[in-house]
């Protein structure tokens, strides 16, 4: 099932630095073992925002939830989640 996801990331100011290093480093990390599973085959960031668009490839509604709960980041995004059907027009 295909999925287009909105993430925007709002990390409290109370968050220290290092720490925010720290959550950013294991973010990319876990993105990209997603990624070289093949869950998430597009990630584009959005232009001037600390947010990204993209298409996740899974099962499930579970599957995605537990993919996008186990990203560092995840406390502090507000996502966006459509589920994608096959256009009629596409070839």
């Amino acid at each position: 099932m295909l999925y287009h996801v909105s993430m925007h990331i709002s990390i409290p100011d109370s968050v220290a630095p290092a720490r925010v290093e720290e959550i950013k480093a294991a973010e990319k990390e876990r993105a990209a073992e997603i990624q070289r599973a093949g869950k998430w085959p597009h990630l584009w960031r959005v232009t001037g925002q600390y947010a990204n668009i993209s298409i996740f490839n899974v099962e499930s509604h579970d599957e995605l939830h537990a993919l996008l709960s186990s990203l560092p980041l995840f406390p502090f995004m507000s996502v966006t989640v459509t589920p994608l059907a096959q256009h009629p027009s596409a070839i």
